[in-house]
């Protein structure tokens, strides 16, 4: 791997696991057919989660069954986990889709139908909400741009 990369696109009728697909359509709202089981989910500013694959290589090591999708994310990244992410950071895909990190995913009890020591153990390494700023078609295997936001004086 050279840089950033989408390594699995994640949806469900709503809850978890999330699947991973081939190809997903990214609408203003989210991701075309991902159902979202709690209404706090439907905002524009979390239409869509990521979490790092380096996270999950983690947490797999800590003896949790997880992989791309088990903890709820729509979009498994890997790459990124190092970067100095923070909220307006830009994500652009290779195939057009691009998303503005709007805040830190949190845990939740959903987690507890994989493991209820989840949410505690992900607490600040959960990954982020981001909200659409270009909608289109995304794939596993696209590079990923990272834009920082301006420095506000």
């Amino acid at each position: 791997m050279n840089g950033p990369e989408l390594i699995a696109v994640n949806l469900s009728e709503g809850g978890i696991p999330k699947l991973p697909v081939q190809r997903a359509q990214v609408l203003e709202r989210g991701l075309e057919g991902d159902g979202q089981a709690h209404a706090k989910h439907t905002k524009p500013n979390r239409a869509l989660s990521l979490l790092h694959q380096e996270v999950i290589a983690q947490l797999a090591a800590e003896g949790y069954a997880v992989g791309p999708g088990a903890l709820g994310e729509n979009l498994t990244v890997q790459g990124l986990y190092d970067l100095p992410l923070a909220v307006g950071t830009r994500l652009a895909f290779a195939g057009g889709v691009e998303i503005e990190l709007s805040e830190a995913r949190k845990p939740c009890f959903v987690l507890d139908a994989v493991d209820p020591k989840l949410k505690e153990v992900t607490v600040g390494r959960l990954g982020w909400m981001a909200r659409v700023v270009k909608p289109g078609w995304i794939g596993p295997g696209e590079a990923i741009r990272v834009s920082y936001p301006a420095p506000t004086v």
